[in-house]
């Protein structure tokens, strides 16, 4: 069923993508207190219209994510490049041609899904993409199947370490989505991110210091509908002498201006200030 429906046109996704936005914004209204909620602490400034736009732009783009990850069930190698084009790749390259593996940390922004797919597909060399398993097994198998069709390796995060050390001799990229806020047990570094006291994982940050891996972010910019870039920046050489936290410090800010560029395109049902920032020392 799911092999049909990615075979359908874009025209007719692009009617199920509004569907579906009708069902979440009037309806169903998802995680509405949660996106509202964010978008008031980040944008204080604007009025309720403007941050009830941002709303609305953000659900339509989100829709239109969904039938972006559909359709590519069914996608060519070719047909996946001409809508992902990564704009920089030497910036990777020249690590990988001189056989030094790197890291790549990227966001939730536009379609992260097809990110990983187009810098697979481009890069040249193999890629590994750490990912957190899905509890519902049929859903899991799916995700996986869709996110390795074009050739990238999927890890469980929680054994990427002991993989990325197992296979040191393959030179890779590893992949990791940074932006996700940690729960309590997590160790974590605290930053201002969108002007609000907020923690990252650090994890990405300890992987690629104890490896000597250069870090570098990838951003996805939307270009037209279901039509994206890409761009590397490095972050981290693996050589440069940082204070502990750095790498993850010039990630926030970098994923900050990316955000506040297109906010539309960021994951904002995701609730990422869930914890609240010790008032003595650090976590």
């Amino acid at each position: 069923m799911i092999k049909l429906l990615s075979r359908l046109p874009w025209w007719v996704l692009y009617g199920l993508a509004a569907f579906i936005y009708f069902l979440a914004y009037y309806v169903v209204r998802h995680r509405r207190h949660v996106i509202r909620e964010q978008l008031a602490k980040v944008y204080p400034d604007l009025t309720e219209a403007q941050r009830v736009r941002i709303h609305k732009d953000f659900l339509k783009s989100f829709c239109d994510v969904l039938v972006e990850v559909l359709k590519s069930v069914s996608m060519s190698a070719e047909q996946m490049c001409s809508r992902v084009q990564v704009l920089n790749l030497e910036v990777a390259r020249r690590f990988l041609d001189a056989g030094q593996s790197v890291m790549f940390v990227t966001s939730h922004l536009c379609n992260w899904e097809w990110l990983l797919q187009g810098v697979a597909l481009q890069l040249g060399y193999p890629l590994d993409a750490g990912y957190k398993p899905l509890h519902d097994q049929w859903a899991e198998r799916l995700m996986l199947k869709v996110r390795s069709q074009f050739g990238a390796r999927l890890v469980p995060a929680k054994e990427l370490l002991g993989d990325i050390i197992k296979r040191r001799g393959i030179v890779r990229a590893i992949a990791m989505n940074a932006d996700q806020a940690p729960v309590s047990t997590d160790k974590r570094y605290w930053t201002v991110f969108l002007g609000q006291d907020s923690a990252f994982y650090i994890g990405a940050e300890q992987i690629a210091r104890a490896t000597r891996l250069p870090v570098i972010y990838a951003c996805m910019r939307r270009v037209r509908r279901s039509h994206y870039e890409v761009e590397l920046k490095l972050l981290w050489d693996g050589k440069e002498a940082l204070e502990p936290n750095q790498i993850t410090e010039k990630y926030a800010r970098a994923c900050e201006i990316d955000v506040r560029r297109s906010p539309a395109d960021w994951l904002w049902s995701y609730r990422r200030w869930r914890l609240k920032k010790p008032l003595y020392g650090a976590a």
